[in-house]
């Protein structure tokens, strides 16, 4: 990744950190109602895999899922207005926090139910070796996840028809409010396809390069038709499960150990400061998204409610 590249990264970045900021204080002003799972920590997976990707690809994840729609291109003003449940939201406001879609953007949703978007993932995978065309669909899900039996059936079906899917494991470390070291008997996670002979690595997911790399290698192995690919990405929010969430299973301690020694956009400012990108450049940068966090806000509360006609909207298509 060039000096260009990581700086639209760490822009990237920047923009999902600042807009779940933004959400989390949206919704304890009781704008935002329901659930709201924030991606405050984890934003080096999502962006440094986008990064590999292309158009037509697609991406599918769980409830955590506002970085992966702004990382995907989607608009920052559609996103916040869904989150208000306003009618200039992506779902029209009936979707909320974790159903939201663009096709357009290749965004398959983020679901609410643990583990169902991976089976569906590789259905979209399944699409794409049907179409026969050289489409990958990526399919994020967390380590809780991991241990459903859903999880282990895609892994097969997509092993056995060589699916161009790559599964990614956003290992958090607290599925909910469990830790994965009490979940999970397995203490390598990336290897949890390879009864089926589908490679996996582990991979720094506090680091956009390390993930970059990574998803370079995973997306290269399914164009090429060789099947499905593992990675673990190892990362750490820095919020409650969701924004009910207290955290009281872990210290503060622990927390801020990994803010201070671990966090993706320190990581990469330092890098980019090394590679002679100047202060003033990244407060640019600061300064812009925050003007876009800000609109985005804006607009969500300025955007009015749905009208009760749209109870009756997006139930039912009739095909043709």
């Amino acid at each position: 990744m060039g000096r260009d590249a990581l700086l639209q990264a760490y822009r990237d970045m920047l923009l999902i950190r600042r807009f779940e900021e933004k959400a989390g204080q949206l919704y304890g002003m009781g704008l935002i109602g329901g659930f709201c799972h924030l991606y405050i920590g984890q934003e080096a997976v999502v962006v440094g895999m986008q990064a590999a990707l292309k158009p037509g690809d697609q991406v599918i994840t769980s409830y955590r899922d506002h970085g992966h729609m702004l990382a995907t291109g989607m608009e920052a003003r559609g996103v916040m207005a869904e989150l208000t449940g306003r009618i200039g939201g992506y779902s029209r406001g009936k979707g909320g926090s974790m159903h939201m879609f663009s096709r357009e953007k290749g965004f398959y949703g983020g679901h609410g139910i643990v583990g169902a978007q991976v089976s569906l993932g590789a259905g979209l995978a399944f699409a794409n070796m049907y179409r026969g065309n050289d489409h990958v669909a990526v399919a994020y899900f967390g380590e809780g996840a991991s241990n459903q039996g859903q999880v282990y059936e895609s892994l097969n079906l997509a092993a056995l028809f060589k699916l161009p899917c790559i599964f990614v494991i956003e290992n958090n470390k607290y599925g909910m409010g469990t830790s994965v070291d009490r979940a999970s008997a397995s203490r390598d996670l990336s290897q949890n396809g390879s009864p089926w002979g589908i490679p996996g690595e582990q991979v720094d997911g506090m680091n956009v390069l390390t993930v970059h790399e990574a998803a370079q290698r995973a997306v290269a192995h399914c164009r090429a038709g060789l099947g499905p690919y593992l990675l673990e990405m190892k990362t750490y929010r820095y919020r409650g499960h969701s924004m009910s969430d207290p955290a009281k299973y872990r210290t503060r301690e622990e927390v801020q150990k990994m803010r201070e020694q671990h966090d993706c956009l320190e990581t990469a400012r330092s890098m980019l400061l090394e590679q002679g990108v100047t202060e003033a450049e990244l407060k640019k940068i600061d300064d812009e998204v925050k003007v876009i966090v800000q609109d985005s806000a804006d607009f969500a509360q300025e955007s009015p409610e749905p009208p009760e006609s749209e109870l009756w909207t997006d139930v039912l298509l009739e095909a043709k």
